[in-house]
């Protein structure tokens, strides 16, 4: 079909206007060929021509039809052109508040200037996993598509923000940066995500600034590359910058600001951090108050300020980093206002006294000379020397202005460096995604150097974004084979070789910056005449400093003065000398020179126009445009490396109105950013696109009886396409989608209306038709009436008598009477009979007060009587309560004790370690002995020498003194062998003391553990004897009636007293022993003390000997004395007995310590022993209680307890006997230690005197006479000495024996003890026994009384199994169990191991019953986390652990649960065991159970409801479907998806239920389960209502609420409809809201009053939202929302949050159901293979 036949009465088109670019007329008649205007009117009413050409008329463009307008994408729009966009774009921004469309691959974002709901964690979460295009546009589905394509194909990802300033890329750049941190959020404490939203605050402070076009304008271009690991989480970012405004630092427009951290700052003067800046507000400083207004408002710079403070801090940036930044930054606002003054025409200076100056150069630690001296002059370099030549004050400015911008540049790079630091985490990076926030094309009224290069940077985008589109068009014609045809797209390469080409503008700007006296208009000149001929290049008429270029988007006219000088940015080498010798390390790192970095040239897609232009030589500088260029190539090659994804922000209007829309600020950047390409392209080719089914559904209306009954949908299509559509070039048939031209949908939607008006029109003919038939049948009939009537046919009543009237009159009076009378009698009679029920109440009730009272006063009597022994019974418990109490007291203060024992204990380790401290130092000095010795040999060598050079006549004395050195080496031999000998016997006496020490210490431990043994036995026989008191308590009445009987049992105790008085004979020889023992002791001691005062003896008499006739006095004296002065004046003799004597002095002490510390333990046992002996005696007091039964068993067991008190005093003993065997042992140390000393102290004087042998050669003799002496007397001591041991040795030896006897007969004893109290077990096992007996015979007495009835084998409800036997209880019926592997009763599993624990309870065994009750827990927690998706497990084990739950409530004796019990179950409780705790134990395991098994539950449903819920039309004569032709892309969509239906939905809800119903869960819990699903069912529905515009129709709500009726028929089917629906409640009034009538102020009214379950937010997003499928329907007015939004405001309560938190869950409750199964009764299936169980 010809466009031009669309060109017919009632359509509409779209012809220009200058206020709003396009406005819609409708055709008032039919277009014919030839024709010279088009008849339209306008919306408003008025008519008006169109004029055509009639050489080549040019049709203005048709309008898509109203079902085709608010799209979510503009490509599936029938007629793609300008208007159409742009007005698609306006009904969704301003009319539905939708700020995202689609278009194509585009994501198109339109700055809303408000703050929205749709950025929240539950919208991004429903985001997360879903395909592009499933939802509503978004940001966040864009990045989930990169995500989701770089994690699937493995490829590298970018996504491209751009658009003018204040369009919002900064914004929109942030929300991708965080969708991408919250869904691969790190596992790790590194928290790299958050370091990367982190950073945006700081670039913004640094890089954004105030313009008027936007308060936070970014004025650089970021790539924000996100790095990701193997398992797809962020574990670094990178940052590139590109083309920062520098001239923003010194110059601004009026209403602009500079930077924000300049501002930022002065705000924060005052505080101290910055007080040292010399900082002033920001209106004194030159570079903060050129553009007038300083404040934004509504912004608090001080708050940013700490914002950004924070934000360095967590990215790890130190503080000394800070405060370096600040001070630049407050130097270049310092430098700002250096003043520069005129000095003549051609010279200026700096004052030396500028503040401003100084405060610059300290803050950067620079010299102020240099700067004054090179801001005001400059060198030139000639060729025989070098000139200073003053420069003017405006080339001076220039120049501070060129160093402002240099430091910022610098501290803009380094502060980017800083932060791609504190970003990288070690890790290899697996992927990336590239995030791209750039300045979109620009146009203003002045266009300089900065736009030029901001445009050309667009252009090189656009043709990355032209070759990308075509490049997706073509692979998916490819996919759906269909041929190919080239497409004619605009290529801009011409403009980029224009601008970068050999000759072009970029290469002439550079080779004029190489002269030095270029200039502007000599560039512009060459531009004249080189680029004339250029087509995209034009010359201004009326102006000789501009030109202009033809951009894809628009033509720009720039300005060419200050290219020259931008381009160079010119800063003099002095300038950059003086700043490198800077004392200031950060400001002499910026200025060092850095050799430019190579630039790869691999992967690169786009054809450059020119190869990169290197520097000729070193003294060429890289200009700016070549740097942009460099780096704008290295961003092209990344790009062209990744797969892109596009978002194009859109700014409606300059007022900054929220929701406000400027068609001509619109389009201007619809043209600019690409959108309009992509429809120019898409409209080039086949723009709509529908699925078969799509097309089947929509348009099954148009196809004939014979098409619809093909069983092929395809085929129907193509037949129905082939018979509508001639023209085969107007549609294409590819593999999944139906390919169409432009317009063709339009057409095919106008013969869809036409079939159905026409259908409507012969409906409505029928019914008319009908009901004036019926209104005329009617009238008819009527008129035959009336004329029957009138024709006398029928009459109106017969004739009436008065002999008749007469007669109806007394009949009634007759009737009167007899009513009368009737009543009266009735009355009578049931008066009687009240009286007399009356009489007979009143003296029940009588009676019944008088029985009563008689109850009354008797239960007064009970109660008296009952209180007072329930008083009794008080007191006696609160007495042994009183008592345990004391003994637990008592318990806790002998641990106590026992841990300062060990505490003492540690005290006398730490002195043995002093003490072994000691004898080091005794070995050192030693050590200091030999060396003085030796020095003493060489002193007597030294005396030889003199003795031959003065004493040569003396040869007889010479041979006397060679002699004489023979004997002494003789003798020192001898002192030698002796020493050695004395030293291995200090070793071996040493380690004989350790061993002994370590010994003693096991027999310390050895009591402990005897202590605690005893105390552990004391505890279980006060509890044996606790129970035994109360069971006799109980039995007393019981045992009086038995006395003829317990007579026989007294003679058995008799004899068994008997006994025990003989084995109690034996503590008198006991006794002797030990005072034999003490004999021994006493004997020891006195030998000991004969031994010390011997060895005292023998010590002074040496002493005498070796002092050579010294005054005895003198020496004591000398020894005593502890000044190091005297020390040295008795020599190295008196120095070895002085620090002999100070061992001596320290070992004594300690040793006094010790037997201090050994006298505190024995006291602190003989108290333990004491505390004992106490508790020993209530125990007595407690077991008299017990015997008092009988008086003759009492007091043979009180004289039983009076002879086990000798065990604790033989206890006592042995403790004594063990200290003094401890103190003969420290004794026999302190010998053993002298006696070494001796020996050492001997062999060091033996030393000595050889010594002094060498200088007195006539005393040698004497000496060596002494020392034989001595020799002898030490021998004599050493013989002495092994007598002494051998003695000790026997001694010891003796004490041995005493204690193995001693210790023989206490185990003796203690055997004893036992067998006594085995015999009091013997006795009462024996009066129980006979007790049973009696009562045996008292049934049997009662049985020959009555005749015996047939008895029969009951079952009591308990299994019985062995201890060994739980392992494979558990295995079989728990781990092994498999829900459909055996048929059995439901909750078989639970009754079972409860039969058990009830036979542990009877049996009395608590380690059996808890040993049972943790290995159950156990074993379920394996089970349920070893399958945790295991539906049917999850639902069989949450079942069992209920009923178990149920039974140990049921049968735990408390009344609450007994009330329901049979009386057999009232017997089955337990009565042994409290199980509440279990019982807790068991109620926390059936949440988490019940928790998982929602989980799975939700985890199946999830991916149902949606398809379910929403696509599935379960009204097949009702469909909702309408053209959306959104093409998603490929690698998003899965193909040959299951269809999902509410069938489909309820069929696994049946399921589920049949499985809960099966393992015989309770219905409670089967409803609280459905309920939660259901929630699930509704939330999940509505939120994607919420987010899915498709979904928000007439027709669509009349398919979910007949969904919903589905789900209500299911839960009525179950019994599962109260209380369940209430979750379904907040759809179901969405399902309304999307059918009811949204016109009038009732609907208004009805609205808020219906929809009370949703919230204000969804009410109106869901009448936003709201999409007419039809043209019957009617859009929901603006007006209408705004009056429902202004009603739902004052609204309590209403929430703000616009989705539903599918993750809620409601609070898990377990209903107590008692169970009428009886245990008794059960039967346990062989297939179990229960065996080794066994009923009792």
């Amino acid at each position: 079909m010809a466009l031009s036949e669309l060109y017919t009465k009632y359509n509409r088109v779209w012809i220009p206007d200058a206020e709003h670019v396009w406005k819609s007329a409708e055709i008032l008649r039919d277009f014919k060929p030839g024709d010279e205007a088009l008849e339209l009117q306008l919306d408003d009413g008025t008519e008006m021509v169109y004029p055509l050409d009639k050489s080549s008329p040019q049709l203005p463009y048709l309008r898509n039809p109203d079902i085709l307008v608010g799209e979510n994408d503009l490509t599936a729009l029938s007629y793609l052109h300008e208007p159409a966009v742009l007005h698609n774009l306006k009904v969704r921004f301003v009319e539905s508040n939708i700020i995202y469309s689609y278009c194509g691959i585009i994501l198109v974002a339109v700055n809303p200037y408000k703050q929205l709901h749709i950025y929240g964690d539950a919208v991004l979460q429903a985001y997360s996993g879903q395909n592009m295009g499933a939802m509503d546009p978004h940001i966040f589905a864009v990045a989930e598509e990169a995500y989701k394509q770089m994690s699937r194909n493995n490829k590298n990802q970018s996504v491209i923000v751009s658009g003018e300033s204040g369009a919002g890329k900064t914004v929109s750049a942030r929300y991708v940066m965080r969708y991408f941190a919250m869904v691969s959020k790190s596992s790790g404490k590194t928290h790299v995500e958050d370091k990367v939203l982190a950073s945006n605050p700081i670039t913004e402070a640094i890089g954004n600034a105030k313009t008027t076009r936007n308060d936070n304008s970014s004025r650089f271009g970021k790539y924000t590359e996100i790095s990701f690991d193997r398992r797809y989480q962020i574990i670094g970012a990178n940052m590139r910058t590109y083309l920062m405004e520098k001239s923003r630092v010194v110059s601004q427009s009026e209403n602009e600001r500079n930077y924000h951290i300049f501002y930022q700052m002065c705000a924060c003067a005052e505080q101290s951090e910055f007080k040292s800046l010399r900082l002033l507000s920001a209106d004194e400083f030159r570079y903060t108050c050129m553009g007038g207004e300083t404040g934004i408002e509504g912004v608090d710079d001080r708050k940013d300020m700490e914002e950004t403070r924070r934000t360095f801090s967590l990215l790890g940036l130190t503080e000394d980093f800070q405060s370096d930044v600040f001070k630049v930054l407050a130097g270049i606002l310092h430098l700002g206002n250096v003043e520069i003054r005129n000095v003549g025409s051609d010279r200026s200076s700096v004052s030396s006294s500028d503040q401003h100056l100084a405060a610059f150069c300290d803050l950067l630690g620079v010299s102020p000379d240099g700067v004054t001296r090179w801001l005001c002059h400059r060198r030139i370099a000639m060729v025989a020397e070098t000139v200073v030549k003053a420069v003017p004050s405006e080339r001076a400015v220039n120049s501070r202005d060129a160093l402002a911008k240099q430091i910022y540049a610098h501290l803009f790079d380094c502060v980017i460096q800083k932060i791609n630091a504190a970003l990288q985490v070690p890790g290899k990076q697996h992927s990336f995604i590239g995030v791209l926030d750039i300045y979109g094309f620009e146009t203003f009224d002045i266009n300089s150097f900065e736009q030029f290069c901001i445009n050309y940077a667009n252009e090189k985008l656009q043709q990355q974004f032209n070759l990308h589109v075509f490049k997706l068009e073509q692979d998916e014609y490819m996919e759906e084979d269909i041929p190919w045809t080239l497409i004619d797209f605009y290529d801009n390469q011409p403009v980029i070789d224009l601008i970068e080409a050999k000759m072009g503008i970029l290469d002439l700007l550079d080779e004029e910056c190489l002269f030095p006296q270029g200039t502007d208009q000599n560039w512009l000149q060459k531009l004249y005449n080189y680029l004339a001929d250029n087509p995209l290049f034009e010359k201004p008429r009326m102006s000789n400093k501009a030109f202009v270029i033809q951009h894809f988007a628009d033509k720009v006219e720039y300005q060419c003065q200050g290219f020259l000088e931008k381009n160079r940015d010119t800063l003099y080498e002095e300038l950059v000398d003086t700043m490198r010798t800077s004392k200031f390390p950060l400001l002499a790192n910026f200025f060092l020179e850095v050799e430019p970095d190579g630039l790869g040239t691999k992967g690169i897609k786009v054809r450059p126009a020119q190869p990169r232009v290197k520097p000729a030589n070193k003294n060429h500088r890289t200009t700016v445009g070549e740097k942009f260029s460099s780096s704008l190539y290295l961003l092209m090659e990344t790009l062209n490396a990744t797969t892109p994804h596009y978002v194009r922000c859109i700014k409606p209007n300059e007022e900054k109105m929220p929701f406000e829309y400027d068609s001509k600020r619109v389009v201007q950047q619809l043209r600019a950013c690409g959108v309009l390409e992509t429809i120019h392209i898409s409209a080039q080719s086949y723009p709509s696109r529908w699925t078969y089914i799509e097309f089947y559904s929509r348009y099954s209306v148009l196809m004939s009886q014979e098409e619809l009954g093909l069983n092929h949908k395809k085929l129907a299509c193509k037949t129905v396409l082939q018979r509508l559509i001639q023209d085969s070039d107007q549609n294409k048939f590819g593999r999944t989608k139906i390919f169409f031209r432009a317009g063709q949908v339009a057409y095919l939607e106008k013969l869809r209306l036409d079939r159905l008006r026409k259908a409507c029109l012969t409906i409505q003919k029928h019914v008319r038709g009908w009901s004036h038939r019926r209104k005329f049948l009617r009238m008819r009939e009527a008129a035959i009436v009336l004329q029957q009537y009138v024709r006398g046919q029928r009459q109106i009543c017969k004739t009436v008598t008065a002999a008749a009237l007469k007669q109806g009159w007394a009949s009634v009076v007759i009737q009167r009477y007899w009513r009368s009378y009737l009543t009266r009698q009735i009355y009578r009679m049931v008066r009687s009979s009240s009286i007399i029920i009356q009489a007979f109440a009143r003296g029940w009730i009588a009676r019944k007060r008088y029985k009563k009272m008689v109850e009354v006063q008797k239960a007064l009597i009970l109660q008296k009587y009952a209180r007072a022994w329930l008083a009794r019974r008080r007191f006696q418990s609160l007495r042994r309560l009183v008592h345990n109490v004391q003994l637990s007291y008592r318990c806790q203060k002998l641990g106590k004790k026992l841990e300062d024992q060990a505490k003492e204990n540690r005290g006398l380790l730490e002195r043995l370690t002093g003490l072994a401290g000691a004898h080091a130092q005794g070995l050192d000095k030693l050590r200091c002995l030999e060396a003085q010795l030796g020095k003493s040999a060489t002193e007597k060598a030294s005396l030889d020498e003199r003795e031959k050079k003065t004493m040569k006549t003396i040869a007889q004395l010479q041979e006397e003194k060679d002699k004489l050195i023979v004997e002494r080496q003789n003798l020192e031999k001898k002192c030698a062998d002796s020493t050695t000998e004395m030293k291995d016997r200090f070793y071996q006496i040493k380690t004989t003391l350790k061993e002994d020490l370590e010994r003693e210490e096991r027999l310390r431990k050895i009591a402990e553990n005897n202590l605690d043994l005893q105390k552990k036995d004391h505890e279980k026989e006060v509890e044996v004897l606790r129970k035994e008191n109360r069971r006799l308590k109980e039995e007393r009445v019981g045992l009086q009636r038995q006395t003829e009987e317990e007579a026989q049992v007294n003679t058995d105790l008799q004899h068994q007293v008997i006994q025990l008085t003989r084995h109690v004979k034996v503590i008198p020889e006991l006794r002797k022993d030990l005072h034999n023992l003490q004999t021994q002791r006493d004997d020891l001691g006195r030998k000991m003390k004969n031994q010390s005062e011997q060895a005292r003896a023998k010590m002074s008499v040496i002493t005498r000997q070796l002092l050579c006739g010294m005054v005895e006095e003198e020496v004591i004296s000398r020894l005593t004395s502890d000044s190091p002065d005297q020390i040295y004046e008795v020599g190295n003799l008196s120095t070895a007995f002085d620090g002999l004597q100070k061992a001596c002095r320290v070992l004594e002490r300690h040793q006094q310590e010790q037997k201090e510390g050994y006298e505190s333990q024995m006291e602190a046992l003989t108290f333990k022993v004491e505390h004992l002996q106490n508790q020993n005696n209530q125990l007595q007091k407690l077991f008299r209680e017990k015997t008092s039964v009988n008086d003759s068993n009492s007091q043979e067991v009180a004289r039983l307890n009076t002879e086990n008190m000798v065990i604790p005093e033989l206890k006592k003993q042995l403790s004594e006997l063990q200290r003094h065997k401890q103190e003969l042992e420290v004794q026999l140390e302190v010998l053993a230690r002298k006696m070494t000393e001796e020996s050492e102290e001997i062999s060091k004087e033996l030393q000595m005197n050889v010594e002094e042998g060498g200088s007195q050669s006539r005393l040698l003799e004497e000496h060596a006479e002494e020392v034989e002496r001595e020799n002898k007397e030490v021998e004599r001591e050493k013989k002495e000495k092994v007598e002494m041991e051998e003695v000790l040795r026997k001694q010891k030896n003796t004490e041995n024996e005493a204690k193995a006897r001693f210790s023989q007969k206490a185990s003796r004893l203690t055997a004893e003890n036992t067998d006594f109290e085995e015999q009091l077990d013997m006795k009462d096992r024996l009066i129980r026994k006979l007790r049973n007996q009696i009562k045996s015979l008292q049934t049997s007495e009662e049985a020959n009384q009555t005749p015996a009835p047939t008895i029969t084998n009951e079952y009591l409800g308990m299994l019985e199994y062995k201890r060994e036997d739980e392992a494979k209880l558990i295995q079989y019926v728990i781990l092994d169990l498999k829900p459909r592997g055996v048929n059995m009763i439901p909750n078989m599993a639970a009754q079972l191991l409860f039969m058990c624990v009830r036979h542990a309870d009877y049996l009395n065994d608590e380690a059996k019953l808890k040993s049972l009750m943790n290995a159950i827990i156990s074993g379920v927690k394996k089970v349920i986390t070893d399958d945790q998706e295991d539906f049917e497990l999850l639902s069989f084990w949450l079942s069992n652990t209920y009923h178990i739950l149920s039974c140990l409530k049921q049968y735990s004796g408390e009344e609450e649960f007994m009330k329901q019990n049979s009386p057999r179950q009232k017997k089955n409780c337990l009565q042994n065991f409290d199980l509440s705790e279990h019982r807790q134990i068991f109620s926390d395991l059936a949440i988490c159970i019940y928790h998982q098994f929602i989980s799975v539950m939700e985890k199946t449903l999830m991916p149902m409801i949606v398809p379910c819920m929403l696509e599935h039309e379960s009204l097949q004569d009702v469909s909702s479907m309408k053209p959306t032709g959104f093409r998603k892309r490929s690698s998003s969509i899965y193909e040959d998806q299951e269809i999902c239906t509410i069938y489909s939905l309820l069929q696994q809800l049946s399921l589920y239920h049949s499985t809960m119903s099966q393992h015989g869960m309770e219905e409670g819990l089967v409803r609280q389960a459905v309920k939660q699903t259901f929630f699930l069912v509704g939330a999940d529905t509505l939120n994607n209502i919420l987010l899915r515009k498709d979904m928000c129709s007439c027709r669509k709500g009349m398919q979910i609420r007949c969904n919903i009726s589905h789900l209500e028929a299911w839960l009525k089917e179950k019994d599962l409809v109260q209380g369940t629906m209430a979750t379904l409640k907040p759809l179901c009034q969405a399902a309304w809201l999307l059918q009811v009538n949204k016109t009038t102020d009732d609907d208004i009214k009805d609205i808020t009053e219906q929809c009370s379950e949703l919230s204000p937010v969804q009410i109106v997003k869901i009448l936003n939202s709201y999409t007419p499928t039809d043209d019957f329907e009617k859009r929901v007015a603006p007006s209408f929302v705004r009056k429902i939004q202004g009603l739902l405001q004052d609204r309590e309560g209403g929430s703000s949050q616009l989705m539903l938190d599918t993750q809620y869950r409601f609070q898990v409750t377990f209903p107590f159901t008692p169970s009428s199964q009886a245990l008794e009764l059960l039967q346990i299936p062989s297939s179990l293979r229960l065996g080794f169980l066994t009923r009792i």
